[in-house]
């Protein structure tokens, strides 16, 4: 493949793993957002970037949201959700974090190409993503990146989808966000 090409195929991919994933998941985690008191997230890895600007979006929106693990984390409590982005939902830091959440009895979604694994299993909502080294022997997820790269791409993009659903829910725009944009910098 010509080098130029591959920009084209990486995009070609996520459109098509993309058309794969339910849309009403997402508008049930935006109603998932919009009823809970604080949002939490947490993912290992680039899977956890992924999710440290999905908070960051949140905080633009005027939500309570916090990044598992950092100084500035509230408390998480029962009527919490926790929001998770795990590719083979087994990872033990995250099975941790989730195991904790729902003992306190806070709501937990998870997005994961495995919706039967652990944290699968123990998530109140799945929403299942294609795109992980796991995906490739099967034709929906085909993938030419290292990794777990489409997984990660599809992970910024379905949350930022949710930011826009979100933002259209409570009438905010580009501007409106602006005021909770950091302004040290």
């Amino acid at each position: 493949m010509k080098t130029s090409n591959y920009l084209d195929q990486v995009i070609l991919e996520i459109s098509q793993a993309g058309s794969l994933i339910a849309n009403e998941d997402l508008e049930m985690l935006v109603e998932h957002i919009l009823h809970s008191k604080k949002v939490f997230v947490y993912g290992a890895g680039r899977s956890g970037f992924m999710l440290k600007a999905f908070a960051m979006r949140m905080m633009h929106m005027g939500i309570d949201a916090y990044v598992v693990g950092e100084t500035v984390t509230a408390t998480y409590e029962k009527g919490d959700l926790l929001i998770v982005g795990t590719g083979s939902g087994e990872t033990r830091s995250i099975l941790t974090i989730v195991e904790k959440a729902k003992n306190i009895g806070g709501r937990i979604t998870a997005l994961t190409i495995s919706p039967d694994s652990t944290v699968g299993k123990l998530a109140d909502q799945v929403i299942k993503l294609p795109g992980s080294p796991k995906d490739r022997g099967k034709e929906e997820a085909k993938s030419i990146q290292p990794m777990g790269s489409l997984f990660e791409q599809l992970l910024l993009i379905v949350l930022d989808s949710v930011i826009l659903k979100y933002m259209d829910i409570k009438e905010l725009d580009s501007n409106k966000m602006y005021g909770k944009h950091a302004n040290l910098e």
